[in-house]
Order: structure tokens, then sequence, then C-alpha cells
């Protein structure tokens, strides 16, 4: 199995950023839908798998087991195409060799963390909508959603700069990769690291909270559960703008600096040697 090397890899970072920033509006607008799309679809893997797990292996194994299957997520990304937030914000890497616009970079984050969101609550609707989703999967669900909302702010930052140090390298691994058992590999081991640690992401996040509030609506649901009214008080859309915003800046920090932006010092010569905003 063949791999670039860290160099080569740092220049197919810039030259994805350079190409990221340059995408016509509407093609960004559907990568960035089916991204989202994505990573709820490994979100809700994660939810059934999990649901009774840790009472057969235990916690740390139920955990591992969920975040193996939420790598399904980022694969589908890596693999069949997507513009995921998450993985863009390596980009700041092109900013900084000089090949292309801190404008660019803003209006590829601006779209795709929109269309993101759009297609993690569409996953999250046909989910609801289906019937397919037991009690004992929408209690789960219930639950991490509780779980996310009740997080004190400050940690919820730097859970989002350790998950998102982990994405940025799963996503920088990939780039080195030249073929797609590579690339599972790369996106295997550190996403599965992440959510085993219990890390915060943005894009997952509002899939999570979205299908809560959507299955806290159901009071059917709610009354079959005999779900605690204070652990739902928390899922609302307050709830869920209050978790996004600290942990999104927590997800920016962790790819761009702890990634791209130490990448880029070790390899500064070789991506700013005749480079250029084009």
């Amino acid at each position: 199995m063949s791999c670039k090397t860290p160099a080569e890899i740092a220049e197919c970072a810039v030259n994805a950023a350079v190409n990221k920033s340059r995408l016509p509006l509407s093609v960004m607008s559907v990568m960035g839908f089916l991204a989202g799309a994505y990573i709820a679809m490994g979100g809700y893997f994660m939810t059934i798998v999990t649901q009774d797990a840790s009472a057969f292996v235990g916690v740390g194994l139920s955990k591992l087991a969920g975040g193996i299957v939420f790598a399904l997520g980022l694969l589908l990304v890596v693999g069949a195409g997507g513009e995921l937030f998450t993985g863009n914000c390596l980009m700041p890497i092109g900013v900084l060799s000089n090949r292309c616009s801190w404008s660019g970079l803003l209006r590829n984050w601006v779209v795709v963390y929109l269309t993101n969101m759009a297609g993690g609550l569409f996953f999250a609707l046909l989910i609801y909508k289906s019937g397919g989703i037991s009690d004992k999967a929408a209690e789960t669900a219930l639950n991490i959603a509780a779980a996310k909302v009740s997080i004190p702010i400050a940690q919820m930052i730097v859970r989002g700069i350790l998950c998102n140090w982990f994405v940025g390298l799963a996503v920088w691994l990939a780039f080195g990769a030249t073929d797609m058992a590579g690339k599972y590999i790369a996106c295997l081991v550190p996403i599965s690291a992440f959510v085993a640690m219990g890390f915060e992401h943005c894009i997952a996040n509002m899939y999570f909270i979205g299908l809560g509030i959507m299955l806290k609506g159901d009071t059917a649901l709610i009354e079959r559960l005999a779900y605690p009214a204070d652990k739902l008080a928390g899922i609302n859309l307050c709830g869920y703008l209050n978790n996004l915003i600290p942990v999104t800046l927590g997800n920016i920090l962790g790819a761009a600096l702890l990634v791209a932006c130490l990448y880029f010092v070790a390899f500064r010569k070789s991506l700013t040697d005749g480079a250029k905003i084009s």
C-alpha cells in the first residue's frame, strides 16, 4: 500500500485549498449538502450500534464500536465526494502559501457550513419520518442530544479543538493515500479515536441535536419513554446554537492551527517558492 510523503501531502493540501476556493457556488452547495448528510449517516449508524452495546461489552468498547461505524461519514465524504466544513478547516494552508485568498476561503466556509447543516437536518428528518427508529434508539438519540447541550461552553471549545485536530489529521492522511483502502484506514483510526474520547464535531452535532429536537416534539414517544423533563429542557433551538457556536470555533482552531498552520511552518519553503494567488 503506497502513500505520499509528508511534504507531498502538504502540497496536496494546498492544491485542494485552491480548488475548493474556486468551486462554483452550485457545485459547492450540492457537495456541502451531501457531506452533511453523509456525516449524519455515520451518526445514525453509531446510534443504532451503541444503543445497547455497553450492556454487553462495556462502555469503552461500546464507544470504540461507535467511533468505528461513525467513520462511515468521513469515508463517504472522502471517497464518494463532498465538501465538509471541518475538513475544509485545513484551507488556511493555501492562504498562508499565497495560493488562494481569504475571501475564497471564507466563501467556501460559509456556503459549506450552511449546506452541511441542511444535509444533516434533511437526513435527520428522513429518519424521524421513516418510522424505523425504535424506542430504544430514540432514547439513545435523546440522550446524545441532551448530553451535548449540557456541556459547559469552555469545555465545548476545548472538545471542539481536540475533535478537529483528529479530523484534520484524518483528512491530511487521506490526502496521502493513493487508493481507497488507504483512504479508509486514514479515516477510520483518527475518527474512531475522537468519537471514543468524547470530543465535539459541529457538523455531527447539527444532526444529533437536530434529531433530538424532532424526537422531543413527539409527545407520544416522550410519554412512552417516560423521558425526564429536566433532560429535555435544553434540547431546543437555543441549546442547538449554544452548542454549535463554541464547538465550531473549537473545530476551526483544531484543524487550522494544529494541523494546517503547523505543517505550513514545517514545509514553508517548498510551499511558498514561486507561489502566488492567481
